[in-house]
């Protein structure tokens, strides 16, 4: 008997220091919900709010042409606007990312009207590689540290507004 009580108290040893630790990426959020998110690019800042209360804010990279808003497939810029957290990608090569719903109906007709695609796969994310030491790096996404997206990832769920804003 007792050397079944013993074994039954090994087993949870690993099970317990995988779920705890600093390896984990998944974040757990108990505070007030997070309403919106606002960026504003020429600050380089967003900001996570609860009602008109901010509850995070970070430095941020942008697309590597930061100034206007995107338009077009490939501009290097962040777009500019009112989106939504659209999707959350667990697996992103950029550690965890959440989609942002850039392009919306305005942006494919603008962009189209011109015989251009207006491009796609805007991201909140963390960095990734080498590319993660400049300031504005990305190809049109919004970029935090590692440390950061995994934080934000737990505090910003799916439907969220995100203002995107000059």
């Amino acid at each position: 008997m007792h050397r079944r009580t013993l074994l039954a108290g090994l087993s949870t040893v690993p099970f317990l220091s995988a779920c705890g630790g600093d390896s984990s990426k998944f974040q757990r959020y108990s505070g007030p919900p997070v309403t919106q998110v606002q960026v504003h690019k020429a600050q380089r800042e967003m900001y996570l709010i609860s009602g008109d209360k901010v509850v995070r804010d970070y430095k941020v990279a942008l697309g590597g042409n930061p100034v206007g808003r995107k338009q077009f497939e490939g501009d290097g810029r962040t777009p500019e606007g009112l989106y939504y957290i659209n999707r959350r990608n667990p697996n992103s090569a950029y550690h965890l990312s959440l989609g942002i719903s850039y392009p919306n109906d305005q942006d494919r007709v603008f962009a189209e009207s011109l015989g251009r695609k207006p491009g796609g796969d805007i991201f909140i994310h963390g960095r990734a590689g080498k590319d993660g030491g400049r300031q504005d790096w990305t190809a049109g996404c919004v970029a935090v540290t590692d440390p950061e997206i995994e934080e934000i990832y737990a505090m910003v769920n799916t439907g969220t507004p995100v203002f995107l804003m000059p």
